[in-house]
């Protein structure tokens, strides 16, 4: 519960949602088509508890300064690891999260303090979403980066000018497919199962939005509309692991 913010009873009916969402992370957001995986979910979510979401893009930074000056109604992906004042909704959806590496590398990697001995690539809030031990690993990793944009991930490994990078499965995948169409035929990789799946939650600036997307959620799944949307777009292969 977070104190010092409006409790407003008000209805869902015909509410407009201003909602921020990470910059282009296929297959989770496709900026450009304003669809994907998370978006879908969001979109569909709030509207089976009538309301519509009118989605905004931008890197996670921005749309967390966003939601705490009140420039936004809520922000996706996210969790209370985020440390901000915020309502926070039902997990509505599991990133799985990897430490990527090229294969001829051969790196030795266990466990998260492994990674203390590479210079790493995330994603932007990285170390505040991942939990306490990579937010440790983090800090005290001076050759530690995040990204806004998440294809320079990719770029940055298959350029040699990384060791390791961290993120989701599926848009590690992505991009490697967008950068291999561009320049041939790219080298092999190994993925590091060092998380478990890291549930993403809603943050509202109020609990009464917090509370109707909950409802929409628990209506979307039970309506077996929830795995249709994952199906659509559930297509990356099953990382290669150690």
């Amino acid at each position: 519960m977070v104190f010092g913010m409006p409790v407003l009873a008000l209805p869902a009916n015909g509410v407009v949602l201003q909602i921020g969402f990470g910059s282009n992370k296929p297959p989770y957001v496709f900026e450009a088509e304003r669809r994907g995986l998370e978006l879908d979910i969001v979109v569909e979510a709030a509207r089976r508890a009538g309301m519509e979401v009118k989605p905004f893009f931008a890197p996670m930074e921005r749309l967390q300064s966003m939601l705490q000056q009140g420039r936004l109604d809520g922000i996706a992906t996210t969790n209370p690891y985020s440390g901000l004042h915020a309502y926070f909704s039902q997990p509505y959806l599991e990133y799985h999260n990897v430490a990527v590496a090229l294969a001829q590398r051969q790196l030795t990697i266990r466990d998260i303090n492994d990674l203390q001995r590479y210079s790493i690539s995330s994603f932007q809030r990285a170390r505040q979403l991942l939990g306490p031990a990579f937010e440790a690993m983090a800090s005290a990793n001076t050759r530690y980066r995040e990204e806004g944009d998440q294809i320079i991930r990719n770029r940055l490994l298959y350029a040699g000018r990384v060791d390791v990078i961290v993120g989701d499965w599926r848009i590690i995948s992505h991009f490697t497919q967008e950068i291999s169409a561009e320049q041939g035929r790219l080298p092999p990789v190994t993925a590091y199962p060092l998380f478990g799946p890291t549930p993403y939650q809603m943050a509202f600036r109020y609990p009464w939005q917090r509370d109707n997307f909950d409802r929409g959620l628990a209506l979307l799944r039970q309506s077996g509309a929830y795995r249709e949307i994952e199906a659509r777009y559930d297509t990356q292969p099953a990382p290669k692991l150690p």
